[in-house]
Order: C-alpha cells, then structure tokens, then sequence
C-alpha cells in the first residue's frame, strides 16, 4: 500500500477560477507579424478581389501564368494542410504536458506535506516518510523531464507552422537542361516575387493573403510557446531541490539546440543573448527574476496549471475562423 495514496490532486483556487473564467491575468494579446510589424487580430477581414491584390509584382507572361496557379495551387494547400496538422499536434502536446505538469506539482506537494501527513497504520513502518520522500523525489524527475518533452515537441511544431507560413511562394525554377517551365519554393530570380504578378491563386486571393492569414494563426502559437516556457521553467524548479542544478535561469537553454530553434520562430533576441521575454512580464519584471524556485507555494502551482490549460494567447475561435475561410476560398475542408 503506498504511503501517499491519501494524497488528492491539487483543486483549483479562487485564482484558478478567476484566471478560467478570463477575470484574472488573461492578455489579449496583438500579434505580431513575421515582419515585426503588429497587427490585431481584429484588422484581418476577408478581403473582396480588389484588395488581395499586390500591384507591385511584376507580372507573368500569360504563358508562365497559366502553368504557375496550378503549382501554386498544389504549394499553397499543402502548406495549410501541414498548418492544419500542426495544429492538431500542438493539442495533443499541450495536454501531455498539462497532465505532465501536474503530476510533477502532485508530486511535489505531497513530498512537501509528508512530514505533517497522517499515515494512520503506516506510521509504524520504519523510515516510512523518508522512503515515501526519496520516491516521490524520483518521480517529480520523472515528471520534469517528460514536461520537458513536451515542451521541445511543442517547439518543433511550431519551427514547423513557421517554416510552411514562409513557403506559401513559387518561383519560375531555371532549368537549361529542360524547355519546360518548372517551380520552386526557393528564388532564383531576384526578379521573381513567387506570387505570379499578383494574380489570385484560386477564386480572389493573392499569395499575399495567405500568407497574412497564416501570419496572424502562426502568431498565436509563437506567443503561446513562449509563455509556455516560462511556465515549463517555472515548474522545472521545484524537482531541483538538492539535485545539482538548483536554479535554472531564463536565459538557460532548457534542452539542447534550444536556441537554434527559438531563432527560427523569432523567438530569441541575439541583442540580449537570450529568448524573448513573453508579453505578460514585459515592463512588469526584471529579466533577473525570471528563473525558476524550489519551493513555491500551492495557490502560484495552481496558477500555472491553470495557464497552461486556459492557453491565453491562442484565440481559437479566431483560429477556427481562419481555417474555415481559407477552406472555403480553396474548396477543400482543413477541418
């Protein structure tokens, strides 16, 4: 029989509630484009023929034109439907991580609370709560490192959503050894834009369009990984308690490579030498003080839990919303 089976999972409070139900520390976030210009999500509407438009493209031949919305067609839906996947991956990472996550604070605040826990009958079992101790130590490092997972699959599946939002383009391919007209994702003419001149891809939009709607969704999952982050460090410091790394830093890279692929989603600042600060600490905390605890109290375990679930930056109806209007403009359901 094990010693902490009396140990019930942390209930929600009252700041848990508030935070659920958008009264306590929700942002509305704006998102910021790949540009490093801002953009709210409130300015995308969907646009008539006129407006998807990009008059500053050269044009094509109508020869070229003709043979590039058919490749474009094909890039373009393939690379929304990778933005649809992804999507789906993200979910299933963000709950592993959640119910990683709060197994870890379980855990931990049942080490916490086992010298003053009632063990009834137990109590006589010799060096109980010091065994009780050492294997609920073993499984908050368990825990961690199982939330850290989660974490880097969460990163690569946004380096992955970046990666498709970039490549919504196709470029005349030059070839000397064939006379037909091939395409590419990667320019080749400095001349070529890779949106044939401007002209709509299917029904009314540019690539321009898409390349905007896939901005604005991919903002989203930016913002919310790097919250993410500071939740996971924030939860990593209560498993280093006398194990040899006992703080870990913002500026620390929580597994390695990190940094290579924060770069990729313009989420690490070379001027400062470490990952952007999330928006919800901006002007509200020194970097010095974003470095993990070992010991917290249960109300702040609370509160992250709580974060993690609520994912304040991703505004899913919008996203839902985006999804939908581009199925319908190209006639297939990324649903």
């Amino acid at each position: 029989m094990s010693c902490c089976a009396k140990t019930s999972p942390i209930f929600h409070s009252q700041a848990t509630t508030d935070l659920m139900n958008g009264s306590g520390p929700h942002e509305t976030p704006t998102v910021t484009n790949f540009g490093g210009q801002s953009c709210g999500r409130d300015t995308m509407e969907t646009p008539d023929r006129a407006s998807s438009q990009n008059p500053s493209s050269p044009s094509l031949p109508a020869s070229v034109a003709r043979l590039w919305r058919p490749a474009a067609q094909r890039n373009v839906r393939n690379q929304w439907s990778k933005l649809a996947s992804c999507r789906q991956q993200w979910a299933n990472s963000s709950s592993s991580g959640r119910s990683h996550a709060t197994s870890l604070v379980n855990a931990y605040l049942s080490r916490m609370y086992m010298p003053s826990m009632e063990l009834g009958v137990l109590s006589d079992m010799p060096n109980i709560r010091t065994k009780a101790c050492a294997k609920l130590f073993k499984q908050q490092e368990l825990y961690r490192g199982q939330l850290l997972l989660s974490y880097k699959d969460m990163v690569a599946i946004v380096t992955h959503m970046m990666n498709s939002s970039r490549s919504m383009r196709s470029y005349v391919k030059s070839t000397s050894s064939s006379p037909l007209i091939q395409f590419s994702s990667d320019s080749e003419d400095h001349n070529d834009d890779g949106d044939g001149g401007g002209i709509p891809v299917y029904t009314f939009w540019s690539i321009l369009k898409f390349e905007q709607l896939a901005e604005e969704l991919v903002g989203m999952f930016v913002s919310e990984l790097i919250l993410k982050r500071l939740l996971v460090l924030n939860l990593s410091g209560i498993s280093c308690e006398g194990s040899e790394v006992d703080e870990l830093n913002w500026s620390n890279e929580l597994y390695p490579g990190e940094f290579d692929d924060l770069r990729i989603c313009n989420l690490y600042s070379n001027h400062d030498c470490q990952p952007v600060i999330p928006r919800l600490m901006q002007g509200k905390s020194d970097i010095s003080a974003l470095k993990s605890k070992s010991q917290q109290n249960r109300e702040n375990l609370e509160v992250c839990l709580a974060t993690w679930l609520t994912e304040v930056n991703i505004d899913a109806l919008r996203a839902d919303e985006i999804m939908a209007t581009v199925g319908e403009e190209m006639h297939v359901s990324l649903s």
